[in-house]
C-alpha cells in the first residue's frame, strides 16, 4: 500500500509541474486519469501492477 500511496503523490507531482510549466492542457491531464482508471479495471491490470512492483523494488535495491 505504500508504494502505491508514493506512485500517486509522485504521479500527482509530475502532471502538476506539467500542467504548470510545460504547457499541457488540463484536459490532457483528464484524459490521462481517465486512461488509467480504465486501465486498472482492465485484464493488464495485473500486469502493469507487476511491473510498476518490480521497478520500484529495483530502485529501492540501488545503494547510494
Amino acid at each position: 500500500m505504500a508504494v502505491s500511496i508514493s506512485a500517486v503523490l509522485l504521479l500527482l507531482i509530475v502532471v502538476v509541474l506539467l500542467v504548470r510549466r510545460s504547457g499541457l492542457k488540463p484536459w490532457h491531464a483528464v484524459a490521462c486519469t481517465l486512461l488509467g482508471f480504465y486501465l486498472a479495471s482492465s485484464s493488464w491490470a495485473p500486469q502493469i501492477s507487476d511491473l510498476t512492483n518490480n521497478v520500484a523494488q529495483t530502485i529501492s535495491n540501488i545503494k547510494f
